[in-house]
């Protein structure tokens, strides 16, 4: 026993640095002093694991930006089957090693793939898992929109956000020269990283509350849940995406998207 511990920790240290704490079987860790603090990411998922049903067999699932796939496996557990994307084959190594740990490699696939990619692709998910990714992005807000076109039936969002609650009670419209609301605290909007942030290159983006549930809509997305900061659990809301009638995406993905609320505002501008 003590031969096979030796022999699981050297494979544990070779398939290193790990981001993701996970606890193998006999109980040994991968990252049992995280930076983060606590048991990471169990701690996120003791949050969220009371918004996802129990059972999800039958259930097609995405988890955007894997890494080692902790997410990944505790869906697999309730019966999904997990298509798991992450652009760094370190994690992917580790995420794919684990899985033999667990028993799990049949029911997650992994791929080295970014979430840009899917927009080549008409796949379809009945849970989208987006947590950790947004602010890692150039362009957030073009994943959401190719991501809220896969979401069958829900969305776990996640991302580092600014401090505060605030929402301003009316963006609907304003005059070009009124310019003074989108300086309060409750408009949304995010801060851009140039150069770094927590020492890391590719933090770009940090929104505020009210810019996350925002976009969020803007993508088609009800926020049905916040089971902890930080994190949303939302539903297809397609009324509200403004994909459906701004050809932006269409010119960047090179698929049409259907444009029934473009054909409204059309008519009622002319």
């Amino acid at each position: 026993m003590a031969e096979e511990t030796s022999e699981l920790q050297r494979q544990v240290e070779a398939l290193g640095p790990w981001f993701h704490n996970l606890h193998l079987p006999g109980g040994l860790q991968t990252v049992p002093d995280h930076f983060l603090g606590g048991d990471f990411p169990s701690f996120k998922w003791q949050q969220i694991q009371g918004s996802i049903p129990q059972d999800l067999k039958g259930w097609r699932v995405l988890d955007v930006g894997c890494n080692a796939g902790f997410y990944s496996f505790e869906l697999a557990r309730r019966g999904a089957a997990v298509v798991a994307i992450d652009m760094e084959p370190l994690y992917l190594a580790q995420a794919r090693w684990a899985a033999r740990q667990f028993g799990l490699q049949d029911q997650v696939e992994f791929r080295e793939q970014q979430v840009y990619e899917l927009a080549r692709s008409n796949e379809q998910f009945d849970l989208v898992w987006f947590m950790g990714v947004f602010y890692h992005l150039r362009y957030p807000l073009l994943a959401l929109d190719i991501l809220s076109q896969r979401t069958r039936r829900m969305m776990v969002f996640q991302t580092l956000s600014l401090p505060g609650e605030e929402v301003y009670p009316d963006t609907s419209d304003h005059p070009i020269t009124e310019r003074e609301p989108l300086l309060a605290a409750g408009w949304p909007k995010m801060a851009f990283i140039e150069h770094k942030f927590s020492g890391d290159p590719t933090n770009w983006w940090v929104p505020n509350h009210a810019g996350i549930e925002a976009m969020l809509r803007s993508s088609g997305l009800r926020v049905t849940g916040r089971p902890a900061e930080e994190i949303y659990v939302c539903v297809p809301n397609p009324e509200t995406a403004a994909w459906k009638w701004d050809t932006q995406l269409s010119a960047v993905t090179g698929q049409s998207q259907a444009s029934p609320v473009h054909t409204e505002r059309e008519q009622a501008t002319a």
